[in-house]
C-alpha cells in the first residue's frame, strides 16, 4: 500500500467558485513537515469558467478532484468523507491556509491521547481584518455558548462517521462546523486547543464568516442549533448563561473602557471645536448684520448729500432774496415805479 491508500490524514477542500485561491490552500497543505496525507477537492457545481477549468485539470501529488452538482458546503464535505481513507479528517476551505507544523503538532496529540477526539488551535486572520481568534476550552457548555473550535481542526474520521457527518439540513451555511463539534462533545468525544497560531482564515467581503455571523442569518442559524441540542441547553442552561454573562460583562467592560479612551482623547479636541464654531458663529451673526448696516449708511449718505443740496439752495434763495431787497430800495426801483404799474394795467388788459 502507498500512502494514498493509507494515509494519516485526508484533507477535504470544498470548493465553490474560488478557484483564485485554491492553490494556495493545497500549497500549504503540501507544504506541512508532516507529509502523510491525502487531498480531496469536491468542486460543488462551480459556475466560473476559471474554476471549471482550473479543476477539470488539476493534478497534484496525492490529490483527487471530485465533481458534484451544487449542494452546498456541508453536502460536499460529506461527499469527500465518503471517499476519504485517512484516520484523521482536516476539512479545510478553499481560500484558508495551514501552519506548516500543523499536521506534526495535531497528529501528536492524537497519536498519544486515543481519548482524544479532535484537536483546534489559535487563529491569525489575514485579508481584510488581522485579528488573532484565541480560545482556551471546547468542553460541551463552552461549545454551546460559542464554538471555539476551527474548521479545520483535526478529527478522528471514525468519531465524524459515527454522528452522521455535517448537517446538510441547516437553513444557512456557515455553521456545519460549530455543529458538528456540539454533536461530537454530547457523545461524550472531546477535543483540546493548541495555544500556537497554526491556522490562517482568510476574511474578504462576502465571505461566509462575515455572513453566518451577523444579522438574521446569524439569528436563524443560532435558533436551528439551540432547536437541535435543546435537550443539552436545558442540562447546560446555567453553565451557558454565565458564560454568556461573563462574556457581556467583559465586552461592557472593554466597551467602557474604551469611551473613556475616546473621551479622553477627544475632550481636547472637542473643546478646541467647540471654541472654534463659536468664533465662527459669532462671525456669521455680524455677517448677517452686515446688510442692514450697510443699508442705514448708505441712507445716512443719502441724507448728507440732500442735506448739503439743501443747504446750497437756501445760501442761494438768501442771494436771490439779498438782490431783490436790494433792488426794490434802490433809486432806479422806485423811478420806475409808474412805468411798471402801467405795464402790469397793459398785461391785465392783453390777458383778457
Amino acid at each position: 500500500m502507498n500512502m494514498v491508500d493509507c494515509p494519516k490524514v485526508t484533507v477535504i477542500i470544498p470548493c465553490y467558485n474560488m478557484g483564485q485561491y485554491i492553490d494556495e490552500a493545497v500549497d500549504s497543505v503540501f507544504a506541512q513537515t508532516m507529509q502523510n496525507f491525502e487531498i480531496i477537492i469536491v468542486d460543488d457545481g462551480s459556475t466560473d469558467q476559471a474554476t471549471t477549468q482550473l479543476l477539470s485539470n488539476y493534478h497534484r501529488p496525492n490529490t483527487r478532484v471530485l465533481v458534484t452538482e451544487n449542494q452546498g458546503l456541508a453536502a460536499a464535505r460529506n461527499h469527500a468523507i465518503r471517499h476519504a481513507n485517512g484516520e484523521y479528517l482536516c476539512a479545510l476551505d478553499s481560500d484558508d491556509k495551514l501552519h506548516p507544523t500543523y499536521f506534526e503538532h495535531a497528529t501528536s496529540r492524537l497519536d498519544s491521547d486515543p481519548a482524544l477526539t479532535f484537536v483546534s488551535s489559535w487563529v491569525q486572520m489575514f485579508g481584510t481584518s488581522d485579528a488573532l481568534w484565541k480560545q482556551d476550552t471546547c468542553d460541551l457548555p463552552t461549545l454551546l455558548s460559542e464554538c471555539t473550535v476551527m474548521t479545520p481542526a483535526l478529527v478522528r474520521a471514525d468519531a465524524v462517521r459515527s454522528v452522521g457527518g455535517y448537517d446538510t439540513q441547516m437553513p444557512d451555511q456557515g455553521d456545519e462546523d460549530w455543529d458538528l463539534w456540539i454533536s461530537l462533545a454530547e457523545r461524550g468525544y472531546r477535543g483540546t486547543i493548541i495555544p500556537e497560531i497554526l491556522f490562517y482564515y482568510r476574511r474578504r467581503p462576502g465571505s461566509m464568516c462575515e455572513v453566518c455571523t451577523t444579522g438574521e442569518t446569524h439569528l436563524r442559524l443560532v435558533r436551528y442549533i439551540m432547536g437541535k441540542h435543546r435537550e443539552s441547553y436545558q442540562k447546560h442552561f446555567t453553565a451557558v448563561l454565565n458564560r454568556k454573562q461573563a462574556d457581556v460583562g467583559g465586552l461592557l467592560h472593554e466597551n467602557y473602557a474604551l469611551e473613556r479612551h475616546i473621551s479622553d482623547r477627544l475632550q481636547p479636541i472637542v473643546e478646541s471645536r467647540k471654541k472654534e464654531v463659536e468664533r465662527l458663529q459669532a462671525k456669521r451673526d455680524r455677517f448677517k448684520k452686515r446688510p442692514k448696516i450697510e443699508a442705514y449708511e448708505n441712507l445716512a449718505h443719502e441724507l448728507e448729500a440732500a442735506k448739503r443740496q439743501l443747504d446750497e439752495k437756501n445760501m442761494e434763495l438768501q442771494r436771490y432774496q439779498t438782490e431783490v431787497h436790494e433792488l426794490r430800495t434802490s433809486g432806479s426801483w422806485r423811478i420806475t415805479a409808474p412805468i411798471r404799474a402801467v405795464y402790469d394795467v397793459w398785461l391785465g388788459i392783453k390777458g383778457k
